[in-house]
Parts: structure tokens; sequence; C-alpha cells
């Protein structure tokens, strides 16, 4: 299977001098992770993450996406999907431009991880349960926590969400960029966009996904990938009764995927 099979067509763009408060916006229209960033003559020069929303620091309004948009790998329509999946997990992207060959950088589509993992399974060689992949050493934050702290923990880590539990280490719901982005509260500068202070800044539990879905570690990995397909959830947290044990992500399933192909990512 090729990537023009699976690909979504006329993605929503953005230009390299619009401003960021407009891709902010468009993220939240159009519940975006990121954005392919295009030229005057639609040639792709990047993708906009999520993510470089949330790093963003300057207050004025007349910052332009250029400057921010970064390097993504090059995914042609007539590349293999197992290969375009290598390519997503090693840039660690969820959402890359399609453009029409590797010297036409015209943008003609989307390739995102949801696309592919509705078209790939585990291998005979794939890790068996989600116990064998999941990420264990997890950072965790609290309903009282405010915005601003979680917003300094995603951008030094890089994370694109985190769960949120009691203080008895119980489940309560997922606080993630799409959640900050959509809520008004994306950090623009000392404050967040409400004009607030970081000590003052809007509490996870106004914000935060509920219910969280969850899965047992001796769960099969197939059985996760349709979680996350079925709820449109970017990760799953992993239980020991109500206690958080680990969370495995997209990231974490197509990597498994991967594994026996030729193209595996460490």
């Amino acid at each position: 299977m090729i990537v023009e099979e699976i690909m979504s067509k006329e993605p929503v763009c953005i230009k390299d001098s619009d401003f960021i408060t407009h891709a902010r916006q468009q993220m939240r229209d159009h519940y975006l992770r990121g954005l392919p960033v295009v030229d005057g003559s639609n040639r792709v020069v990047g993708i906009l993450t999520d993510q470089d929303i949330l790093n963003i620091t300057s207050t004025r309004s007349n910052v332009t996406v250029g400057g921010y948009a970064r390097e993504c790998p090059t995914i042609t329509p007539d590349m293999d999907i197992i290969r375009s999946a290598h390519l997503l997990v090693e840039a660690k992207q969820g959402r890359v431009p399609v453009v029409v060959s590797t010297s036409d950088k015209t943008c003609i589509g989307i390739l995102s991880d949801v696309d592919i993992l509705k078209n790939i399974h585990p291998t005979k060689k794939s890790p068996k349960t989600v116990g064998d992949i999941m990420t264990t050493n997890i950072l965790t934050c609290h309903p009282d926590d405010s915005i601003a702290k979680v917003w300094l923990q995603m951008i030094e880590y890089n994370y694109t969400g985190l769960p949120v539990v009691s203080h008895k280490n119980e489940m309560m719901g997922i606080i993630t960029r799409r959640d900050v982005i959509r809520s008004g509260y994306a950090r623009t500068g000392s404050s967040d966009s409400h004009g607030t202070r970081p000590g003052d800044s809007t509490k996870v539990e106004k914000v935060m996904s509920t219910p969280t879905y969850t899965i047992s570690h001796d769960i099969p990995i197939s059985k996760a990938i349709e979680m996350m397909l079925h709820y449109d959830t970017g990760r799953v947290s992993v239980v020991n009764g109500k206690e958080l044990a680990g969370i495995v992500d997209r990231r974490d399933v197509l990597r498994a995927c991967l594994v026996g192909t030729g193209f595996e990512v460490m």
C-alpha cells in the first residue's frame, strides 16, 4: 500500500508569512496538531506543530509563522506506507505534508500516524503486549496544578500530554497540548493568553479531558491500536487496578508495528 491511498487531500495549510495568532486559531478551529507551512507558491517549507505554538514566548501580535516552522521528512504519494511510518516515528512527528515529488515540494496532502495505524498491523516479530512497550517512568500532574506549570513541563520534556492523577496516583483524566491550545490558555509570554501570571493560572481540572482511556498491561498491542482509533486518542493509560502503571502512545505502537519490516526505529 502506498501513501496516496491513505493520505488526506486538500489539507489545511498556512503560509510562512501568516501570523502565529492565525495559526493558533486554525489549530483550534480544525482540531489539528500540526499545520503544513507553505510559501507563496504552495511549496512546503516545513510544518508548525502544537508544540511549536506552545514554545512561542513573544507577546507581539505580528510574529509570523516562517521563523517557527520546523523541518519535516519528505513524503511522496508513491512511497510505501511502511517507509513513511519509519520516517514519521524517526522524526517524532504525528502529521507530515505530502509533496508531489522529492524535487517538486508542492503540498498535495497530509499523512498522519492515524492514517497509517488504520492500515498496518503488528508483525510476527512485534512485541506482543502493551506491557512490552509501555513507558513506566511517567510524568504526571494533579488537577489542582496550574496550566502554566503543565505548559512548562510539556515544553521541557516535549510531551504531547500528561496523565492527571489524584494525590493517591489514581487516574482522573489527561491534559494534552490540544486541550491547552483549544482552551485559549496557550502561553504567549510571561503570562498566559488570558493575562494571568504562571502562579495564578487556571487549574488543570478546568481544561483536562475526561474520561481517560485505560488498559491493562497484558492486553495485545492490536487492542491498544483499536482503542486509540476508536476514541481518537493519542495515548492510553496502563493501569494496575485504579493506579497508573504506564503510558502507551501512537508512536509506541507504530514503532512496534515496524519490528521485522526492515524499518525498525530504536
